[in-house]
């Protein structure tokens, strides 16, 4: 095992910005687990998420070592972590006065983010992200909740922001495919975490930004590394079969059931290269 990085250093765990489909928020205290023992261990010195969407492992994390580096493909999330990282107090004058109302939900879902700065553009998804029933990308719809406060309330989110843009200082954050990014950043000592779109709901964050065909090449990918990596995937024979070449460990977690309440279980995969054993059997 690699001898003890002395560019580690300790960081508190930061909430996501928004809820977002898919956060792995059940899973997160696993996964978050095996990363910084890794990370402790010198395992790895670079750390990369060619899937970051709200950062929801990313974020948990307490452990960073000396680089780490962040992407997603789908244009508004990156548009927003690097107005958070750039422009943070500029963007918070931007949003000082929005509400939670149907009205500007709908008001804002119908706007072309094309034809806006990016900073309106940044402001718009964070509201729509926030606002929007179940953290969904594409086919959003107004939600609703009884027992909790409006869903989106400065007052209460802007120490979250605060906190989020001191989390992003030193992190690379680029919007690339996934399979650029990989090629960029692969090199010994490298640590990828991928979250892809699960299988069977490829078009869930915007068509065309990833296809089922391309698990085949992200296992292919996979399989040539320099560096190591740790993927989560839903439990499907299709996806047991096309990455049966590396370590699969099953998890259990827990989810609620949305508009009842009732709490369901569900198979998640966690698949680690060849060499990389700590991933075991566990239930969340």
């Amino acid at each position: 095992m690699p001898g003890k990085t002395p560019d580690l250093s300790a960081v508190s765990p930061t909430r996501p910005a928004a809820p977002w489909l898919g956060g792995k928020r059940n899973l997160a205290k696993r996964l978050c687990a095996l990363i910084d023992a890794d990370a402790r261990a010198g395992g790895h010195t670079t750390y990369a998420e060619p899937f970051v969407g709200m950062g929801g492992v990313f974020l948990r994390r307490t452990s960073r070592p000396r680089a780490e580096f962040i992407n997603d493909r789908q244009r508004e999330v990156y548009n927003l972590f690097r107005i958070l990282q750039e422009h943070y107090v500029a963007f918070l004058d931007l949003m000082r006065f929005q509400i939670t109302t149907q009205a500007g939900f709908e008001r804002l879902l119908a706007v072309d983010p094309e034809t806006l700065t990016d900073l309106q553009r940044a402001a718009r998804f964070l509201y729509l992200q926030r606002t929007a029933f179940g953290g969904k990308v594409s086919g959003r719809n107004f939600g609703i909740s009884t027992d909790r406060p409006a869903r989106f309330n400065l007052t209460t989110l802007e120490p979250d922001l605060e906190a989020l843009h001191e989390r992003l200082s030193g992190v690379t954050v680029t919007c690339m495919d996934f399979a650029a990014f990989i090629d960029r950043i692969d090199r010994p000592g490298v640590l990828f975490y991928l979250d892809p779109p699960y299988y069977g709901c490829e078009d869930d964050y915007g068509r065309e930004l990833f296809s089922r065909a391309r698990f085949e090449d992200l296992a292919e990918q996979l399989g040539r590394l320099k560096g190591r990596f740790m993927l989560s995937l839903n439990d499907r024979p299709e996806v047991r079969e096309i990455f049966s070449r590396f370590e699969i460990a099953d998890v259990k977690t827990t989810y609620t059931i949305a508009a009842k309440g009732a709490l369901g279980e569900r198979g998640e995969l966690v698949i680690t290269s060849r060499s990389d054993r700590r991933a075991k059997t566990h239930r969340t």
